[in-house]
């Protein structure tokens, strides 16, 4: 606000020098005296600056974005001076030291000076467009644009014009047939869309620049698949959104991510829901340095809880995250951050004994599919009774939610990791019967860039020059964006009344296979010529595709359409909770018989053979 203030006034003071200047020139072009006339009449110059500061004012001129100032501006500038030019007319008629072709004079030089001032940055931009014309060209990418809007006519002029953006524009693609063989800013618009890979072949571009900052999730999908059968690099302007709120202008070109190719729109959560039940309370999350954890701890930071508590028995994480929120809110946030393991009984007894959590996320648990087939003993100790332990003590302490984080692989498990949540989901369904605590659980499928995502793993083999590694061609998988994850988390805390399985409308779910010929081509590069695609076949516990839900649960629209309900299931309590004792027994004695136990625990885990 100060840096605007002050480039407001800097504007006006070199108005008024423009106006004393223009009058001193007009004077000595008319052979009168300046210095007389500054002499008797200065306080009718002060007047004529004042009059010119306040014209100006009123038209705006000390408002305008120099960089995109436009022919309508201009004539705001010539109606300024104009102004300015009658008041010196009127002295003219009345002083005999002001003459009417001073007057008249003035205010041609004034409007010159007044229009030089304003419209630099264009000039100089159409001097850089005229050199480049000429042949004196800076080093620039060759790019189509797609889109034929106000939006591509922007980012055009910027390519242009800007030494910030070092691209040369060769032709424009638009789906508007009138607009095809017309010129937007200089280029012309050689065809539709489709046409893209005629217009590649043509104008040989190094990279495409999508620019329709409106287009819905889908349509943004098809051209992207569309251009990346060319192997040029892929990229693209900012949403809609962000511009309508300034976060961002037409020229911050991003690269075109993966998430782009998912083709649904983003999980939309009601704030006011989250922050009525997170604000001035006392929150837990425990794995609280992970992915999911580490988000949670940023939105749950923003909406003001009385204090937060990191639990982690990963301390690097746990102090990244720390560190992270420590900058950003300083001593505006009360934070904890504690190492310790879900595991340990005393430990987390003393926790909620001294911070009493009101709200516990528990995001803690071994996710990693293949390496928990093989430790079986530890996944079933640190997902299975680290949650009961937290969940337990919880109810003991009278926290009033708790959320547990769950996973799509917990219906119908072919691995031990998805039994083992689906154990955590039964422990909550049943846990909520005993305690006031509403606890609810949270069901998704794999999120973008979380540690062992396959998008991290695909990224890494393509910067290495491959090969990239898919288990098996048919393989088929729900993503989501782990904003989206935490969201869908947050906006089940504000649903729950207890014992719920939340679970989100993902969309379709995405070939694996596909997916990583997608990252290759936006790499600019050709699958299985320039990166092999190697399938190497199932790992254990492994399946091809995913379920959301089980056929017993049901489906429960809630208010926000993309979140659903599992209808709770009977779950014999007093059984359940035998076994988990026998389970337990059996986990620390390290049974090699862990996965036929975890199955008599949950009849649709079927146990991987391989």
């Amino acid at each position: 606000m100060f840096v605007k203030s002050l480039k407001i006034v800097v504007s006006a003071i070199f108005d008024v020098v423009f106006v004393i200047a223009s009058l001193f020139l007009a004077t000595l072009i008319t052979k009168e005296s300046f210095l007389d006339l500054l002499y008797d009449y200065w306080y009718l110059i002060l007047t004529a600056g004042l009059i010119c500061v306040a014209v100006n004012s009123l038209f705006g001129l000390y408002t305008k974005v120099l960089k995109f100032i436009s022919f309508g501006d201009g004539l705001l500038v010539v109606a300024s001076a104009f102004s300015l030019g009658v008041y010196f007319l009127i002295l003219g008629f009345t002083l005999e030291q002001i003459s009417i072709g001073s007057a008249v004079v003035f205010t041609l030089i004034y409007t010159f000076f007044l229009g030089i001032s304003r419209f630099v940055y264009r000039i100089y931009g159409y001097v850089v467009a005229i050199r480049h014309h000429l042949g004196v060209k800076r080093k620039s990418t060759r790019a189509i644009v797609i889109g034929a809007g106000r939006a591509a006519a922007l980012l055009i002029n910027e390519m242009k014009t800007s030494d910030k953006l070092n691209y040369e524009p060769v032709c424009v693609l638009d789906d508007d047939t009138s607009k095809i063989g017309r010129e937007i800013s200089g280029v012309k618009v050689f065809g539709k869309i489709d046409d893209v890979d005629k217009a590649v072949k043509r104008y040989n571009p190094k990279e495409i620049v999508i620019a329709i900052p409106s287009l819905h999730k889908k349509e943004l999908q098809r051209i992207i698949m569309l251009c990346k059968e060319t192997k040029c690099k892929i990229k693209n302007v900012p949403g809609q959104y962000q511009f309508v709120t300034g976060q961002v202008s037409v020229s911050d070109i991003k690269e075109v991510s993966i998430t782009d190719l998912l083709g649904r729109e983003q999980v939309e959560t009601n704030l006011d829901e989250v922050m009525g039940y997170i604000s001035d309370k006392v929150v837990l999350v425990t794995g609280g340095g992970g992915s999911i954890g580490s988000e949670l701890c940023r939105q749950i930071a923003a909406h003001e809880p009385k204090q937060l508590i990191i639990l982690d028995v990963y301390e690097n994480n746990a102090y990244e995250i720390e560190q992270e929120l420590k900058r950003k809110y300083k001593e505006k946030l009360n934070l904890v951050t504690l190492i310790a393991s879900v595991r340990d009984t005393y430990k987390i007894e003393t926790v909620f004994d001294k911070y009493c959590p009101q709200i516990v996320f528990h995001a803690a648990a071994h996710k990693h599919v293949p390496l928990m087939e093989t430790s079986p003993n530890e996944a079933v100790k640190n997902n299975v009774f680290g949650t009961l332990n937290v969940a337990e003590t919880a109810g003991k302490h009278g926290t009033e939610r708790f959320i547990l984080i769950s996973t799509d692989k917990a219906v119908n498990p072919t691995n031990i990791m998805g039994a083992t949540k689906r154990i955590c989901e039964m422990i909550i369904q049943s846990i909520n019967k005993k305690y006031q605590t509403e606890y609810v659980a949270v069901r998704f499928g794999n999120v973008l860039g979380s540690n062992g995502s396959v998008i991290p793993l695909f990224t890494k083999q393509i910067s290495e020059g491959g090969p990239v590694t898919v288990t098996h061609k048919d393989i088929v998988r729900y993503f989501m964006t782990i904003p989206e994850a935490v969201s869908l988390v947050l906006q089940a805390g504000a649903y729950a009344k207890g014992g719920e399985i939340f679970v989100l409308d993902m969309g379709e779910p995405v070939r694996i296979y596909d997916l990583a010929v997608n990252m290759v081509k936006l790499s600019g590069l050709e699958p299985n010529k320039d990166i092999d695609i190697v399938v190497t076949g199932l790992r254990p516990g492994e399946k091809l595709y995913e379920e959301r839900l089980m056929e017993e649960e049901g489906l429960k629209k809630t208010a926000n359409q993309m979140i659903s309900i599992g209808k709770p299931l009977d779950i014999d309590e007093k059984n359940l909770f035998s076994k988990l004792d026998e389970l337990k027994t059996e986990a620390y004695k390290e049974t090699e018989k862990m996965k036929e136990l975890v199955a008599e625990l949950v009849p649709t885990y079927t146990i991987d053979k391989q």
